[in-house]
């Protein structure tokens, strides 16, 4: 599985823009001048007509600098729900705009700590002029400042269905979080008798969910992959440079094999993300075992080099000056969103007809 010359150029734009322009700054660059928002919408809506793999080398290049754009949230998720949900009129209305990263969008659907559609209690009941009232509490919502398009989740008489709220419309309240990441802003959105409408067909919001879900994991992991790269080449660094005992620590043979260990952890893991990316574009019916894995598997690794990077830095990893306690809580926290490693070898071996345990 190797990525096309173009998608390489990508990578050298995207990480050309991204160290051009810090943190919140650069969104309208890569949006304007790359069209990173509208990697995945289709040409017809004003968008780049990519897939999984455009996207996936975006998600590394923001990875490696624990970005805080909106790309997950926005380009990945609201995108993908308005194309899962086949809604043509509100395709037309709203991806032009997103596309363009002059407006973004969430997705709030998360509730009781789970993305599954079972666990969805928020309330859509029938209101007057053919729309929906919807009550209820949407936790983990990927946050951004003046978000403009809002996708809320909520069951019906029908089942799950998805629905489109206007942010600032009445019964509609964000309350920020304090999370323990704090490159990745989430909020809780409390709906109290929302206005909303429905988008495609009413009870087929558990299905457009599962699909954005996938594609939800398979670019975390592509994200995964490129922090945890980074943080590998910041350890290997100091280890060049940090003398002990009149020596380069990474001249040790311990060290050696603790980097040779991280090294086979991130290559592994791209394998898994890009295998999930691959199938995303070529093999759909492959696509939910794939994401699994990758999410898993990305997730774990991240995790563990992460945690040899503060190990091996000593006491300066764990020092607010340096980087590598932002990686370390990236880590952790892209490793419980959309569910943590368990839950998805969990799908995985419901998939397979298999028992976990």
């Amino acid at each position: 599985m190797r990525l096309t010359q173009e998608q390489e150029e990508l990578r050298a734009a995207v990480r050309s823009v991204l160290t051009q322009h810090q943190a919140d700054a650069a969104w309208l660059p890569l949006a304007s001048q790359i069209g990173a928002a509208g990697l995945a919408v289709p040409e017809e809506y004003g968008g780049a007509g990519g897939g999984a793999r455009d996207v996936h080398v975006l998600m590394e290049e923001l990875g490696r600098s624990l970005s805080p754009l909106p790309c997950l949230g926005s380009a990945v998720l609201t995108v993908g729900a308005l194309l899962a949900s086949g809604d043509k009129e509100a395709c037309g209305r709203l991806l032009p705009g997103l596309a363009e990263g002059t407006s973004v969008g969430t997705l709030a659907w998360a509730e009781q700590g789970s993305w599954d559609q079972e666990a969805v209690r928020a309330e859509a009941v029938p209101g007057t002029g053919g729309g929906h009232l919807i009550t209820g509490t949407k936790e983990y919502v990927l946050d951004w400042p003046n978000v403009a398009v809002l996708l809320v989740a909520a069951r019906t008489a029908q089942g799950v269905a998805l629905f489109e709220v206007a942010p600032d419309a009445p019964g509609v309240r964000r309350e920020p979080v304090v999370t323990m990441d704090g490159t990745r802003a989430q909020a809780r959105w409390v709906l109290d008798g929302a206005e909303g409408r429905l988008l495609g067909v009413d009870g087929d919001g558990g299905r457009y969910l599962e699909h954005v879900r996938d594609l939800a994991c398979t670019a975390l992991a592509a994200e995964q992959v490129g922090a945890a790269e980074r943080c590998l080449e910041l350890t290997v660094e100091y280890a060049r440079t940090r003398v002990q005992f009149g020596r380069p620590i990474g001249s040790f043979q311990a060290v050696k094999h603790r980097l040779a260990d991280a090294y086979v952890l991130v290559e592994s893991a791209r394998s898994a993300a890009l295998g999930a990316a691959f199938a995303a574009d070529e093999d759909p019916g492959a696509l939910p075992r794939a994401a699994a894995v990758a999410k898993s598997v990305c997730s774990e690794a991240f995790s563990e080099v992460a945690g040899e990077m503060i190990q091996l830095h000593g006491g300066i990893g764990i020092t607010w000056e340096h980087d590598a306690h932002r990686y370390f809580k990236r880590a952790h926290g892209a490793g419980e969103l959309f569910g943590p490693p368990a839950h998805h070898r969990a799908r995985l071996a419901a998939g397979l007809g298999l028992t976990s345990h």
